[in-house]
C-alpha cells in the first residue's frame, strides 16, 4: 500500500499545531484545532477541484492545493508572538498579535467557503465539518475582539478578495490555493497596516523608521505591477515607447508617492535617513562591501552557467547542486548580518527584495534593455515550480531568509533578549531554507537511496540535513554571543526535525513554508 504524501504532510502540521496548542493553551489555540481538522478536510475538495480541473482559476499544476499548511501559518503565528507579548506585559503588541491569528483564521475560512460552494455534488459531510468548526471560531473570536478589531480584520479579507480576483486571473499557473492564501493574505495584510499607519501618522512619531521601509516597497511593487498588467493589456510591452514610459512612472511612483510616503511615516527624509544609518560605523560600510561582493558572484554564477549551455548543442537546465549555489550564498550573506548587524540586514533585505521584484516585472514585461537578456538568462535556472507567467523561485529564497528577520518581535523581547530556543528566532530562515534545504537536496540527489514513501525525496537527504543544521545551531551559538539556549537543546533539535520532515513530504514552495513554521516553534 502506498504512502499518500498530503496525508503525512498533514500529520506534520497536525504535530506543529499540537506543540503550539500545548505551550500556549488558551481558547485561540483550541480555535486553531478546530480550524486544522475543517483545513485538513476542505484540502481534500480542493485537490479534487485540481485534479478535474473544476478550480476557478488556474493553478500551479504538479502540486496539490496545501490548503492545511498554508491555512495555519498566520494563526499560529500570532499566536506565538501573543504568547511573548504577554510574557513581557506589551498589551498593544498582544493584541495586535490576536489580531494577526485572527485574521489568519478568517482568511482560511474563506478560502474554505470557496472550495464548499464550487464542489458538485455539494460535500454534505465536510460542510458540516467546516460549519461546525467555523461557528466555533466565530463565537470565542467575537468574545475577544472589539470592534474596531473586527474591522481590522474585515479590511484585511476585502482586500484579500479583490487582490486574489486581480492577481489570479492576470498571473495564471503561479500559486497553489494554499501558496495564494500565504503570499496574497500576508500582502493584503500589510496593506491594511499600511493604510492604517498612514492614516494615524502622528503616533509614529516614536515608532523606528526601519519598520515602515518594507510595507512601502511592497505596497509600490504591487501598484507598478498591477497598473502595467492591466495596461499592457492594450498596447504592446516590447517596444521602445512602452519601456520609456514603464520607466518614467516607476521614478513617478518612487519619486512623486513612495518617498512623500515614507516621508510622512518617518517623520525623516528617507534618502537622509538611509545615508545616516549606513554610516553610523565602519562595520556597516564592510558588510555593504561584502554584500556586494557576494552579488556579483551571485551574477558571475548566472553568467558562467548560461555560457556553458550556449556552448552545448543541446538544450539543458541547471542541476540541483548548481541551483543550491544560491541557497550557499543566501548564508554567506545573512550570518554576517545576523551576527553584526541585524538592522543594517533588515533594511538591505528590503532593499534587495524591491530590487527582485522590480526586476522580475521587467522580465516579464520585456522592457528594455533588460527585459529579454533577464529573460533568456534566468530560464536555465528554471524548475517544476516555476510554471507560470512568473519566475519566483528566487524571490521565495530570499523571502525565506528575510521574513524571520522581518519578523523578529522586538517590542516583545525582554531586555536580555528572547532566552532559550527564541535566540535562534532570527536565524530560522538561515537553518530551514540556507542550511536543512540544501544539504536535503544536494545529498539526496547524489547518495541518497532510500526513499520516503510516495515521495522522489530520500530519508539519507533529510537525516543529513537534520545533522547539518545541528552543527549550523553550534557555530551559530559560538559567533553569537546573545544566543544563550538553557535547557532548550531537544526542542531545538524536535523542531528542525519536525520541519525537516515537512520538507519531504510537502509540494508547496518550501523556501516560504519550512522557515515560517521553523520561527513558531522557535519563538514558543
Amino acid at each position: 500500500m502506498q504512502t499518500d504524501p498530503v496525508l503525512v504532510e498533514s500529520l506534520v502540521v497536525f504535530s506543529i499545531v499540537l506543540c503550539v496548542h500545548m505551550a500556549v493553551w488558551n481558547q485561540l489555540s483550541w480555535c486553531c484545532i478546530a480550524l486544522a481538522v475543517q483545513a485538513f478536510y476542505v484540502q481534500l475538495k480542493w485537490d479534487r477541484l485540481l485534479r478535474t480541473g473544476a478550480a476557478v482559476f488556474q493553478f500551479r499544476p504538479s502540486a496539490n492545493s496545501g490548503v492545511l499548511p498554508a491555512s495555519m501559518v498566520l494563526p499560529l503565528l500570532g499566536l506565538a508572538l501573543r504568547g511573548r507579548c504577554v510574557a513581557v506585559g506589551n498589551v498593544y503588541f498582544e493584541r495586535f498579535a490576536m489580531v494577526i491569528t485572527v485574521t489568519g483564521m478568517m482568511l482560511a475560512l474563506f478560502l474554505s467557503l470557496i472550495a464548499l460552494g464550487i464542489t458538485r455534488p455539494v460535500p454534505t459531510n465536510t460542510c458540516v465539518i467546516a460549519g461546525i468548526a467555523g461557528s466555533a471560531i466565530l463565537y470565542t473570536v467575537k468574545q475577544m475582539l472589539t470592534v474596531s478589531e473586527v474591522i481590522e480584520v474585515l479590511e484585511v479579507l476585502l482586500i484579500f478578495v479583490y487582490l486574489s480576483l486581480i492577481l489570479l486571473y492576470l498571473l495564471p499557473r503561479c500559486f497553489t490555493p494554499g501558496e495564494a492564501l500565504l503570499v496574497l493574505g500576508g500582502v493584503s495584510f500589510i496593506i491594511n497596516q499600511l493604510i492604517k499607519r498612514s492614516l494615524a501618522s502622528a503616533a509614529n512619531a516614536n515608532a523606528d523608521p526601519l519598520h515602515f521601509f518594507l510595507p512601502v516597497a511592497v505596497v509600490g511593487c504591487v501598484l507598478l505591477g498591477v497598473f502595467f498588467a492591466v495596461l499592457f493589456l492594450f498596447m504592446e510591452s516590447e517596444t521602445w515607447a512602452a519601456s520609456v514610459f514603464f520607466h518614467l512612472m516607476t521614478a513617478v511612483l518612487g519619486l512623486g508617492l513612495l518617498v512623500p510616503w515614507l516621508s510622512l511615516l518617518t517623520q525623516h527624509h528617507p534618502v537622509a535617513w538611509i545615508f545616516h544609518f549606513i554610516t553610523l560605523s565602519n562595520t556597516r560600510l564592510w558588510l555593504l562591501a561584502y554584500w556586494s561582493f557576494l552579488a556579483l558572484v551571485a551574477v558571475a554564477v548566472v553568467l558562467r552557467q548560461n555560457g556553458r549551455r550556449s556552448g552545448s548543442s543541446k538544450k539543458q537546465q541547471a542541476s540541483t547542486a548548481v541551483r543550491k549555489y544560491f541557497h550557499l550564498l543566501a548564508v554567506l550573506t545573512f550570518v554576517p548580518g545576523l551576527v553584526l548587524d541585524q538592522p543594517l540586514l533588515h533594511l538591505a533585505a528590503v532593499v534587495c527584495l524591491a530590487a527582485f521584484l522590480f526586476l522580475e516585472l521587467v522580465r516579464f514585461f520585456r522592457i528594455r534593455p533588460l527585459g529579454a537578456p533577464l529573460r533568456r538568462l534566468l530560464t536555465l535556472f528554471l524548475d517544476e515550480r516555476d510554471s507560470g507567467h512568473l519566475i519566483l523561485t528566487h524571490i521565495y529564497l530570499l523571502l525565506g531568509v528575510s521574513l524571520p528577520v522581518w519578523l523578529s518581535p522586538g517590542p516583545c523581547t525582554p531586555k536580555g533578549g528572547l532566552g532559550g530556543a527564541g535566540g535562534l528566532v532570527p536565524y530560522a530562515g538561515v537553518l530551514a531554507v540556507g542550511v536543512g534545504d540544501t544539504v536535503a537536496s544536494v545529498f539526496g540527489s547524489t547518495v541518497g537511496e532510500i526513499r520516503w514513501p510516495g515521495t522522489k525525496k530520500t530519508f539519507e537527504g533529510t537525516a543529513t540535513s537534520v545533522f547539518a543544521q545541528v552543527i549550523a545551531v553550534v557555530i551559530f551559538l559560538i559567533a553569537d554571543g546573545s544566543i544563550n539556549l538553557n535547557a532548550s537543546y531537544s526542542w531545538v533539535v524536535g523542531s528542525i526535525a519536525m520541519v525537516a520532515m515537512l520538507e519531504a513530504y510537502t509540494s508547496q514552495i518550501d523556501n516560504l513554508l519550512l522557515p515560517l513554521y521553523l520561527y513558531v516553534l522557535l519563538l514558543l
